[in-house]
């Protein structure tokens, strides 16, 4: 027979039985959660645990430039494109980028560039742009260029050979 009291006694069966699970978890978390609590009180010495971090290869930026796809550079470019220009002396919220592989760094007239950027030495190599792309903010802190950066290399080299070629 089905009536309120089966009913009220159900849902507290259903609602004891979340309560403890939830008091379980908490309390294994308390018990076994190292990162929130400090070092842990135990700890178990594998014999070759320090041999066995995996070395990552860095590739040349040279040999990755060397091997770098334009056309995919400018499909990279349109992230680049809704502050810069690639026409010569058009400048749109960043400078223009027509002829910046070996541009004075701060070279465009007329551009009105965050001290950071204005007040560095030498030109933009490929190298130095490699480093500004991958994230401009480390490369010249209090840059007022907001972009996150390009994570791949990949993309950077491919990105650069776009605006190399552009100039001939």
């Amino acid at each position: 027979m089905l009536d309120t009291m089966t009913f009220t006694k159900a849902a507290g069966a259903v609602c004891g039985a979340l309560l403890v699970f939830l008091l379980g978890k908490w309390a294994a978390e308390e018990l076994y959660h190292v990162d929130s609590h400090g070092e842990a009180s135990y700890v178990i010495e594998v014999e070759g645990a320090e041999e066995v971090a995996e070395v990552e290869e860095e590739v040349d930026f040279a040999t990755v430039l060397a091997s770098a796809d334009p056309e995919a550079g400018a499909r990279v470019f349109r992230k680049c494109s809704a502050c810069h220009k690639l026409a010569d002396g058009e400048n749109g919220t960043g400078p223009h980028l027509y002829g910046v592989v070996g541009r004075d760094k701060g070279g465009v007239d007329g551009f009105n560039y965050s001290d950071t950027l204005a007040s560095m030495e030498g030109d933009w190599t490929a190298e130095n742009l490699n480093g500004f792309l991958e994230r401009p903010s480390s490369y010249a802190p209090g840059t007022s260029m907001s972009f996150a950066g390009l994570r791949k290399v990949e993309e950077r080299a491919d990105l650069i050979a776009y605006l190399d070629s552009l100039d001939n």
